[in-house]
């Protein structure tokens, strides 16, 4: 899933070229073109889709010039995870119907990419013998309030994968440090599991309307029709996503506790938290960046200016060239609020 606009990693991240396709944490390679190679590792090429929205296509291209475009799937618009999921799981349907299906954000950050492998496996190997709908859960390291939490029963275990009871989407603080110290809550990753006959059948039941709209492509999926058809549909589905319009509700929602490292890269304070840092806790990005009495800053800088930062503590600084960003780093979660001033006042022209 590559269709977001990381609003949240703003002034990097713009709407024409999104967090997704950046290099966020200095590795030389882009969040998408790490998650194409984790995933290569896994299963064949020809087996990895991207679904993205029609603006970005070239640029997903450009980065991973080796995809087949058949492998490329076009949004017309952005309808949040429900449509996607669903959209995918009736073109997967037309193409193999004993497909197992992992559906996974673009621009995630995993550590422990071996252990990633194996879990992965372990995760498509269950849900090809049993009908559930699985989700990865990762244990929390801390009450973070920008996560969702999984609630499990570790009464119900199969496999190493438990009962899902509840979810819970971004918590407040207080209720975030209960979730932490039952033990039984697991962070959200957002990553998906289940065979396809699953989720078409979740679908049947929990979003019948959005079905019912994929159902009238049937005959042009896979087809050279089928990216005209599907615009035309797209604008017939609501906006809401996956977790909302089915796990929340199904009966046969299960969790896998994983321990790859994974880190949703959706704020500069995760970026900070995942990066090198100098002895001051200072994470810097830019060749011609000079700190004067600052200490654990955030600072990202074009290549070919000059910055000096003095006096800073915990600060986000993030200069583009059009677009100078200065923060506090506990305030970084405004960072949205922000850009929707922005386009209030200034319109589109920064974003």
């Amino acid at each position: 899933m590559a269709g977001g606009i990381g609003s949240r990693f703003w002034p990097e991240s713009r709407t024409h070229h999104p967090k997704q396709f950046l290099d966020l944490l200095g590795t030389g390679k882009s969040l998408i073109q790490w998650t194409y190679k984790r995933f290569s590792e896994i299963c064949p090429k020809e087996n990895i889709y991207f679904i993205t929205n029609h603006h970005y296509i070239n640029t997903l291209k450009e980065q991973i010039p080796e995809i087949n475009s058949d492998n490329i799937i076009s949004e017309p618009s952005r309808k949040n995870t429900a449509a996607c999921a669903a959209y995918f799981a009736h073109k997967m349907m037309a193409l193999n119907r004993k497909a197992n299906i992992i559906m996974s954000p673009a621009d995630h950050l995993i550590m422990d990419e071996n252990s990633f492998e194996r879990t992965t496996n372990d995760a498509l190997e269950f849900v090809a013998h049993h009908n559930a709908l699985l989700t990865m859960g990762i244990k929390p390291t801390r009450p973070d309030t920008g996560y969702g939490y999984i609630q499990y029963d570790p009464e119900d275990e199969l496999e190493n994968v438990y009962k899902v009871k509840t979810f819970t989407e971004k918590p407040s603080l207080e209720l975030a440090r209960t979730f932490l110290k039952s033990g039984d809550f697991l962070w959200n990753s957002g990553i998906f599991v289940w065979n396809v006959n699953t989720i078409m059948d979740a679908l049947e039941k929990y979003m019948p309307e959005m079905h019912e709209v994929f159902l009238q492509a049937t005959d042009v999926y896979n087809t050279s029709k089928e990216q005209e058809v599907v615009a035309g549909l797209y604008s017939q589905c609501i906006n809401t996503s996956i977790d909302y319009g089915i796990m929340e509700k199904a009966k046969n929602v299960y969790v896998m506790p994983s321990y790859f490292g994974w880190c949703d890269l959706g704020t500069w304070e995760s970026a900070y938290e995942n990066s090198t840092k100098d002895y001051l806790g200072n994470a810097v990005f830019g060749d011609n960046v000079m700190i004067i009495d600052a200490s654990e800053c955030m600072i990202k800088a074009p290549k070919n200016k000059l910055v000096l930062i003095q006096g800073l503590e915990k600060f986000i600084v993030i200069d583009t060239k059009d677009v100078l960003l200065i923060c506090e780093r506990n305030r970084e979660q405004q960072i949205k609020e922000y850009v929707a001033e922005v386009k209030r006042n200034k319109g589109e022209k920064y974003l």
